[in-house]
């Protein structure tokens, strides 16, 4: 089968999740741009270059490349990526037209869908757009994200070949905010590797991890305000557990990513939390299994959640979740049978949750059950057979020319 050109213009999937940008589309990429190689796709991620020693391709793994791009300043924040987004498609472009070989477009996020909308047309190639988040649905629940973002996913939302969605949550933001063509959305979601993301010994993993017997909720994801680890450090605060703890892997990200660190520890000193807040830094993805075994629930409070990769990880380990009743959350999680969602991140309900799993083990451990039930409707492979399908379709027929048709 011919190749795909990926774009993912703003983060790698070679960098280590929860630094910086990267997080769950990191994750998305990587595995699924693997799990396209494995399955006979040949998959050339283009990123932009953001650090002087990065060669200009690395192979991962036969048949699955990434190749860094010269567009703009090296330095620059995401927040400005917008200004290079025509450089990084100008190389993007003479690339793919240099190897001849590439049979689709897959955007990941605005900024790629920028480039790949304009590649599209210039390379007569079709386009699949993954969005992973939506600028209107954040700017709903309180993230302020750029106006021009809501008009790029307008307009590559009209014009792309297919959309995938990682959920039917997804699909009614995508159709009656954007005015997508539901007939061009297809169900694709994400997966998880269950080679890692496994029940396991809670003790032995307490153990690696250097813990004593004292019960665990976990928080994993960058520190942001749209992740909410202050509701989950507020939420261990209003706990009747006084002997519970709260772990919180992750590092600061984005702009507010500072002032959400600086808050994160004001408040944890202000509960009087010191002794019972442990913060992780970033780990590893596969390294992070140990880290929900070690749990006795994870908490996941955020603002919006287009899937919710955490959770499902989570789930995949036999780790009952408490999470935000948001987006893609409220199809991970089964309300009182796998897990439990919070309206309006409500601090003291995410603790009253947590009390009613650290309080009944039975509890806890028919949660885990179901959640690892859920967890097995998920798995790279069936994610990567679904969009080898969708590109082999494509392929044969003419891509869309007249945008929004």
């Amino acid at each position: 089968m011919p190749a795909v050109a990926m774009l993912s213009m703003h983060t790698s999937p070679l960098l280590q999740p929860g630094t910086g940008d990267a997080g769950g589309m990191n994750v998305f990429v990587r595995e699924l741009a693997a799990s396209l190689a494995q399955a006979g796709v040949s998959v050339r991620v283009y990123v932009r270059r953001d650090g002087p020693d990065q060669p200009d391709v690395v192979t991962v793994e036969p048949g699955f490349e990434v190749r860094h791009v010269t567009a703009g300043d090296q330095s620059l924040p995401k927040e400005r990526l917008g200004d290079v987004v025509d450089r990084f498609a100008d190389v993007v472009g003479a690339d793919v037209a240099a190897d001849g070989d590439v049979s689709a477009i897959h955007a990941n996020y605005w900024l790629s869908g920028v480039a790949g909308h304009r590649l599209k047309h210039e390379l007569g190639l079709p386009l699949v757009s993954t969005f992973h988040t939506l600028g209107r649905v954040k700017s709903a629940t309180g993230d302020r994200e750029p106006h021009r973002r809501a008009e790029a996913e307008a307009a590559v939302s009209g014009c792309s070949d297919l959309i995938t969605a990682a959920n039917s949550v997804e699909v009614t933001q995508l159709v009656d905010l954007y005015g997508a063509n539901r007939e061009r959305i297809e169900l694709v979601a994400p997966g998880v590797d269950r080679a890692f993301f496994s029940p396991g010994d809670r003790a032995g993993a307490r153990r690696a991890l250097g813990l004593d017997g004292r019960p665990v909720v976990l928080f994993v994801g960058r520190l942001q305000p749209l992740k909410g680890a202050t509701v989950a450090v507020e939420a261990l605060a209003a706990m009747v557990r006084r002997d519970a703890r709260l772990l919180l892997v992750g590092g600061p990200s984005g702009p507010g990513g500072p002032a959400e660190l600086a808050a994160l520890e004001l408040a944890v000193e202000r509960l009087g939390l010191s002794d019972r807040v442990v913060m992780v830094p970033p780990q590893p993805h596969h390294l992070l299994s140990t880290y929900y075994r070690a749990a006795d629930a994870c908490v996941v409070p955020s603002r919006s959640e287009s899937f919710g990769l955490v959770a499902l990880e989570a789930a995949a380990c036999g780790i009952p979740v408490v999470a935000s009743a948001v987006g893609g959350l409220t199809t991970l999680v089964r309300h009182g049978e796998s897990g439990f969602l919070v309206k309006d991140r409500n601090p003291v309900e995410f603790a009253a949750r947590l009390d009613s799993l650290l309080g009944n083990a039975g509890l806890a451990e028919a949660m885990g059950r179901a959640g690892m039930e859920v967890a097995r409707r998920y798995a790279w492979s069936s994610t990567a057979g679904r969009l080898r399908r969708i590109y082999a379709d494509l392929a044969r027929r003419p891509a869309l020319v007249e945008c929004g048709a």
